[in-house]
């Protein structure tokens, strides 16, 4: 097995984890906050896709689906490259509406396809490469910031999951 198919199949999972977390949910399912000041699973849905584009977009110094393919729009928000919900205080969580289930799974398996393309394309040498731009010291390399990214998804896919239980209880699915 090749790095990139590895990596590739952790995404897949990502997905695939989302796909069941957010089967039969409405948008007031999708909305609900356990409390003011936690994220709905919809606003974690939104956030690790838009993270995952927003890296992926890093690495290949391309736009982002986001804009380029306006997926903004079908969340009712600015064509902003920075909004992704990194630091997003309680007021901004509470203001946030997810679209469908349908429209988030949409934008992640857009932004999935587009990884499965572009990772094929790197070397084990340009995972080496230093990503510029952090505040981390030592800067973290394109392979740590791949696998960063992977294993944020996972813990809000996760957290999706378990908010869907406070809401729903035991053997939701």
């Amino acid at each position: 097995m090749e790095w990139h198919e590895m990596v590739t199949s952790g995404y897949e999972g990502v997905l695939r984890a989302m796909q069941y977390t957010l089967d039969g949910l409405t948008e007031d399912d999708l909305n609900w906050q356990p409390k003011p000041d936690c994220n709905s699973i919809g606003w974690l849905a939104w956030h690790l896709t838009r993270w995952h584009d927003v890296m992926l977009s890093s690495f290949m110094e391309e736009e982002q689906l986001w804009i380029k393919e306006g997926w903004h729009q079908k969340f009712g928000r600015a064509a902003d490259e920075k909004d992704s919900g990194m630091g997003d205080k309680a007021e901004e969580l509470a203001k946030f509406t997810s679209p469908d289930a349908e429209t988030l799974l949409g934008y992640q398996k857009a932004v999935l396809e587009r990884s499965k393309r572009f990772f094929p394309t790197l070397s084990p040498q340009d995972l080496d490469n230093v990503f510029e731009g952090t505040p981390f010291k030592p800067p973290p390399t394109w392979g740590m910031m791949l696998m960063g990214t992977l294993s944020d998804s996972l813990q809000h896919a996760g957290q999706a999951a378990y908010i869907r239980g406070l809401r729903e209880g035991m053997g939701w699915h």
